[in-house]
């Protein structure tokens, strides 16, 4: 999906992936597809072989966070793309904040409890101070009583809603949770002054 952002006369062209590979990016693909896209955005889940791919044909840089499936990124890590796990990448003057994982219900790696959450998102007070604040959070979970659902793997976290409402970005976006999931999901919402894209 894609979503533009106009500043005076700039305007940025955004690819957001994540969960399901896109048949017309993969086996149906012709480079004229990304020509406009400034930037790719992703949320995790996503195979790291398909990203490397959309890499090399795209003109600005892929910037992923990790999924809750995504512990083969420790082995096989998404080849010229750009991992903002507990940072805020600049681009063009866009500042994006990387928080990936999911709320823990099992064993995975990038799984983790509020607290842990909690825990890395204050560690990035001095980037957050220094940038002040971001337009863009970009994670793999949603945030709780937002978009998210009710069972312990697709749970939301507390600390995303005060980043929420504290910094107030210009756009929040997550994956995780699938449309057919049920549960009057969208895939656009708004919280605030914040336009939330699932």
């Amino acid at each position: 999906r894609r979503a533009s952002r106009s500043e005076g006369r700039k305007r940025m062209n955004i690819l957001v992936i994540a969960d399901e590979e896109a048949p017309s990016l993969c086996d149906y693909f012709r480079p004229e597809k990304l020509k406009d896209v400034d930037l790719i955005l992703s949320c995790g889940d996503l195979n790291p072989k398909y990203i490397s791919f959309l890499a090399t044909f795209c003109k600005g840089p892929v910037l992923y966070v990790h999924g809750n499936h995504d512990d083969r990124y420790e082995k096989t890590p998404p080849e010229g793309c750009i991992c903002i796990e507990d940072k805020i990448y600049e681009y063009k003057g866009i500042r994006i904040m990387g928080l990936g994982g999911s709320y823990r219900y099992s064993s995975g790696i990038n799984q983790y409890t509020e607290r842990k959450m909690r825990n890395r998102m204050f560690k990035m007070w001095f980037p957050l101070w220094w940038k002040k604040g971001f337009d863009i959070l970009l994670t793999h979970a949603a945030a709780y009583g937002v978009d998210d659902a009710n069972d312990w793997a697709h749970m939301g976290f507390e600390c995303f809603v005060k980043l929420l409402d504290i910094y107030r970005p210009k756009y929040y976006i997550h994956g995780h949770i699938h449309l057919n999931y049920g549960g009057g999901h969208t895939r656009r919402q708004q919280y605030g002054e914040t336009e939330i894209i699932n």
